[in-house]
């Protein structure tokens, strides 16, 4: 197999187009339609189907991009590394993480990255849905309590508890009298709370009354006296602590673990292992203690 052909096989793929790749490499777009033509030739396969306004990748054009992009982008790293005498973290890092976290923790994580790491282009995108890392193009993304993947590998770096907190202005539950809540997003509209207290386990009945998009949001409600709330215990852990909350319980469920994924143990490059070393240098424990004191530092 032509490796320069399915390297600009890939570069087509992951520009999802020959215009837009032969813009992003200065290169002819119709030397690019040539070598994949050749590809597709020597292959006996269609890669792409082309229609008339957008490109896209076959069932086979699909498996053979996401079995050879990372081994084409670890050749890249290597040369690169040997060429300047080491293996140290350079090129580009996309990650993908979720909103709270993102907006508690990865603004000083990744700073610090940067400082530590100047030869990567770190970027960072917030968003809570799963992301296609292959498609659109992640190195890493960090996900809370993911679905299972075959095709990732990865590892939990944190964990979390949920926990119900309200103002002490806001009178503790008694039986079958619903007390007001503030809670995250539409799905968020159950009637009842199971939690776990010191004396056993009860039941919460609620009424939300605030819905709010973010947990730092909610968290800011809570605090004001708007209603009880569900939030995470590494969120209000000092607000607790400073008699500014009172915590009624914790939810009874399962806790909340932070996961990095990655699509493949092997060949992982250089500036990938840097992040993963960084976050277990910032929690080297992974408890919610660690990230409450990471946030309030």
């Amino acid at each position: 197999m032509d490796l320069l052909a399915l390297a600009d096989f890939n570069l087509v793929a992951r520009h999802g187009g020959f215009g837009k790749a032969a813009r992003a490499a200065a290169r002819p777009k119709a030397t690019l339609s040539r070598r994949v033509a050749e590809l597709e030739a020597s292959l006996g396969l269609r890669l792409f189907e082309r229609g008339s306004r957008a490109l896209k990748l076959t069932e086979e054009g699909r498996a053979l991009y996401e079995r050879t992009a990372v081994l084409l982008t670890e050749i890249d790293e290597t040369a690169a590394a040997i060429a300047s005498g080491g293996n140290r973290p350079r090129g580009r890092l996309r990650i993908s993480a979720p909103l709270l976290f993102s907006q508690v923790a990865m603004g000083k994580l990744a700073a610090e990255f940067a400082v530590r790491y100047p030869e990567v282009r770190l970027e960072i995108t917030t968003e809570d849905r799963a992301v296609d890392m292959v498609e659109e193009a992640y190195d890493l993304v960090i996900r809370v309590n993911p679905e299972r993947d075959e095709s990732l590998v990865g590892r939990v770096f944190l964990r979390d508890r949920l926990v119900v907190v309200a103002s002490p202005a806001v009178a503790r539950p008694t039986d079958n009298v619903a007390v007001p809540a503030v809670v995250r997003g539409p799905g968020d509209q159950s009637a009842v709370w199971d939690v776990a207290t010191s004396t056993g386990r009860s039941r919460i009945t609620v009424e939300p009354v605030l819905q709010l998009s973010s947990m730092i949001m909610v968290r800011d409600a809570v605090r004001i006296g708007a209603g009880a709330a569900r939030l995470p215990i590494s969120l209000v852990g000092h607000d607790l602590a400073a008699g500014r909350l009172v915590h009624w319980g914790d939810v009874d469920g399962p806790d909340i673990a932070l996961w990095t994924l990655y699509p493949s143990r092997r060949l992982l490059s250089a500036r990938v292992s840097a992040f993963l070393d960084h976050l277990k240098e910032a929690f080297p424990k992974g408890t919610p203690d660690e990230l409450a004191a990471y946030i309030e530092a």
